[in-house]
């Protein structure tokens, strides 16, 4: 069983939260439904931008909260100790927004109809997405028992979803499916771009090494000229620049040898 990181805890604690109080309480599960659902019945309620974030802590029933819950508390925790707690929760966040913005633009164009979206599966498809790139060779235990690669997992769910949007009229659920490759899409590019991002940082921290080295070679060789000179010659023979060299390089040294 993984160790609960913080951003997983108080997640899995205000979905759960929230679903017990939708689910007991029936007046104010239809009016958080109503308010806090992606609803894209009207172009006004498409552009109630908050709907992105607060429809990911509504679920559709008991199976819909245990499942993704289930995936959080196993996989979460990786990629927060990986990342962080703040930049974790802003994949996961981001993800799940991405997800909310496929579907109501699928609606807009007339691809999909228009119904309540909820759930957390654009977040949690996102972390699988990161997974699969991350971690492609882990080995995930479907329901326990059938091992699969996390990236084979990847690619599966993402086919699902990308064979359903193409043909939503045979299939169920195609705006949860819009939600589940709109948050793929997000936690892939971010993962990605993050890739690109530390290359080009190393690349940058490796080049500027390199520049450093290469100005010390060059002082290096620089005094062992001028001291063969003060050798040959005598330190009267040196210029002021020769001098001021020699001085540069005694500065370099004694910072040295303090470390």
């Amino acid at each position: 069983m993984p160790k609960i990181t913080p951003v997983v805890k108080w997640l899995l604690i205000i979905n759960i939260a929230v679903f017990l109080l939708t689910f007991l309480i029936k007046p104010l599960g239809t009016f958080i439904y109503y308010w806090f659902s992606v609803f894209p019945a009207t172009l006004g309620m498409s552009l109630q931008l908050w709907r992105q974030i607060t429809y990911q802590f509504l679920h559709d029933g008991p199976w819909h909260i245990f499942v993704n819950m289930l995936v959080l508390y196993f996989f979460g925790p990786l990629l927060e100790r990986l990342w962080g707690s703040k930049k974790f929760l802003t994949f996961y966040l981001v993800c799940g927004a991405m997800g909310g913005l496929l579907y109501p633009f699928l609606v807009l164009v007339g691809w999909l109809g228009a119904a309540p979206l909820v759930g957390a599966s654009g977040s949690i498809l996102g972390m699988l997405a990161a997974g699969g790139i991350l971690f492609p060779n882990m080995m995930v235990y479907v329901w326990g028992v059938i091992p699969v690669k996390m990236r084979i997992l990847a690619i599966i769910f993402a086919a699902i979803s990308i064979i359903t949007l193409l043909r939503p009229d045979r299939f169920e659920n195609a705006g949860g499916q819009a939600a589940h490759l709109g948050g793929m899409v997000a936690g892939a590019v971010y993962v990605l771009s993050q890739s690109r991002r530390d290359k080009f940082r190393l690349k940058l921290r490796s080049g500027s090494w390199q520049k450093k080295r290469a100005a010390q070679r060059n002082l290096q060789v620089e005094v062992d000229r001028i001291l063969e000179k003060v050798h040959r010659d005598g330190i009267q023979s040196l210029t002021m620049k020769e001098k001021r060299i020699l001085k540069q390089a005694t500065k370099a040294e004694q910072t040295r040898n303090k470390f």
